[in-house]
């Protein structure tokens, strides 16, 4: 079965051609980090605008890289949630064309399961059950996946997501945006002792976490230092803003997936690509006997090859949209249109 994906849930415009969910046949991806970095971060209406400018030829050229011709399509898949109102709009508008055009199936997926499906495609071995730690600019999640459309949110943050952690600190530190690849970068070559950070702890709920202390925290450090004339170890700071993360997330990923009595763990996600946390987790899942499946890099920040994937347990699972299909800000992993 070939998919045809769209993702344009914030500033990647993505199509994608799979096949039978797991083999990827073309993933194109345009970027607007450069256009969005002068802003120091994601400018909503014109993301929208550029994904109308560019989402019809990239489309073209997923296609033509696929080898699949418009008659071999046999559904097409697009994100619808949750992410930047007007970007989701404009692939969930293309895609519901698309489908019309084509005469196949329109599948929404939800974003975050396809963050989770993009373990399957680096690991074709992969099935649930597993609990998955989801983190991203927006997201930081720890979920049940009992099947693959089946899940259950058992963990988040009640505040800031870890990827909007680690762009604000940024900032403040004068890194640019993005800024999670730059505290990374820069963290290489710190001591990740150097300052004591908070780590959020969440008495009535283990799983649940908290990250805009830690951003406080780095914010009122950098302006207090720069006051009184000391200047920031900025590789040191880096690299406990690092630590301090990852010890929110991994404790509480391994923690998660003991309790429910499974043995795998995955994780994916724009901020899986931290050198730190992918470090840690393996680690520890190494020390507590768990299998700990990492999305490659190159799919860990958004892409549609992880919606064609997810897409393709939706179709099967007898998930269907016409064309009433709308996009939402926000809508729980565990919920369907």
């Amino acid at each position: 079965m070939h998919i045809l994906s769209i993702e344009t849930s914030c500033d990647e415009t993505a199509v994608a051609v799979t096949k039978n969910g797991r083999q990827v046949l073309s993933s194109e991806i345009s970027s607007q980090v450069e256009m969005h970095r002068i802003y120091g971060g994601v400018v909503p209406e014109l993301a929208s605008r550029r994904h109308i400018q560019v989402i019809t030829p990239l489309a073209e050229i997923a296609l033509e890289k696929s080898g699949i011709t418009r008659a071999g399509i046999d559904a097409v898949a697009v994100t619808y949630a949750p992410g930047l109102i007007g970007a989701l709009l404009v692939g969930v508008n293309f895609a519901k064309s698309a489908a019309l055009t084509l005469d196949v199936p329109l599948i929404p997926v939800h974003h975050i399961r396809g963050h989770i499906a993009a373990n399957y495609i680096a690991y074709p071995e992969l099935t649930p059950p597993f609990l998955a730690l989801v983190v991203s600019g927006g997201h930081s999640l720890l979920v049940d996946v009992r099947g693959y459309t089946d899940m259950k949110i058992i963990g988040t943050t009640r505040d800031d997501a870890a990827g909007e952690c680690f762009d604000k600190t940024a900032r403040v530190l004068g890194l640019g945006y993005p800024g999670g690849p730059a505290i990374d970068a820069l963290a290489k070559n710190g001591d990740e002792k150097k300052y004591a950070l908070p780590v959020s702890k969440i008495n009535d709920s283990p799983f649940d976490m908290s990250f805009s202390g830690l951003k406080t925290a780095v914010i009122n450090l950098v302006h207090n230092s720069a006051q009184s004339g000391n200047p920031v170890d900025r590789e040191g700071l880096a690299a406990s803003i690092c630590r301090a993360i990852s010890d929110t997330l991994v404790p509480r990923a391994i923690s998660a997936c003991k309790s429910l009595g499974y043995s795998k763990i995955c994780c994916s996600g724009g901020v899986a690509a931290n050198s730190v946390i992918r470090r840690d987790l393996s680690t520890a899942a190494a020390e507590n006997n768990l299998e700990i499946y990492l999305a490659p890099l190159s799919l860990c920040s958004d892409n549609a090859a992880m919606i064609g994937c997810q897409g393709y347990y939706e179709y099967l699972s007898g998930n269907r949209a016409d064309s009433s299909l709308n996009a939402y800000a926000t809508m729980p992993v565990d919920k369907l249109v």
